[in-house]
């Protein structure tokens, strides 16, 4: 398993309708680090999202082979996993699976765990920057939302996934006055 891509944005780049196209990166600034800091409970520093009120979505996952299933067959020769917007592009795991879980990832620099409580759902951009059907496609596919429950550091290269503990049903979300269940 190992991490092959971090995004860290400080600001949005898919803003307002797809027709208004892609907003720049702000002059130096460089969204593709090899190396990030994790912050408990608050992000990754530098990052958009970072102690703000998403602070249990604050870091997203995606695994390289799910995109790459949904967007061959889309006609998506090379698939760039940074145009996904995911913080954390992993390879060699099933992130989808790791939806309302707890688990850990060591990247060589000690283990930090995060909680998964929901989906990272595509939004309509995906059919600009990748190709038509894609935003439907990446329903299901297109990563998850995590709290990270400890400081730490996330650097590209390889990673071991340690202790993936799945949720109790008192630590799911709630929708419409029942819980999710994990299969949802």
């Amino acid at each position: 398993m190992e991490i092959l891509e971090l995004v860290v944005s400080p600001g949005h780049r898919y803003a307002g309708r797809p027709t208004d196209g892609v907003a720049p990166m702000g002059e130096g600034v460089d969204e593709a680090p090899t190396r990030v800091d994790v912050r408990a409970h608050r992000g990754i520093v530098g990052d958009r999202y970072f102690g703000a009120r998403h602070r249990r979505a604050a870091v997203t996952f995606v695994s390289r082979e799910e995109l790459e299933s949904v967007l061959v067959p889309l006609g998506v020769e090379t698939v760039d996993t940074r145009l996904a917007r995911r913080n954390v592009v992993l390879s060699g795991v099933d992130v989808e699976s790791l939806l309302h879980t707890t688990f850990t990832i060591d990247a060589g620099h000690g283990p930090a765990r995060f909680r998964s409580l929901t989906r990272a759902n595509p939004c309509a951009w995906m059919d600009v920057v990748y190709a038509e059907g894609s935003h439907r496609g990446l329903r299901r596919h297109a990563g998850i939302r995590t709290e990270p429950l400890d400081d730490g550091v996330l650097e590209v290269g390889p990673v071991r996934l340690l202790d993936v503990v799945p949720l109790s049903p008192e630590e799911l979300p709630r929708r419409r006055g029942r819980s999710v269940s994990a299969g949802a």
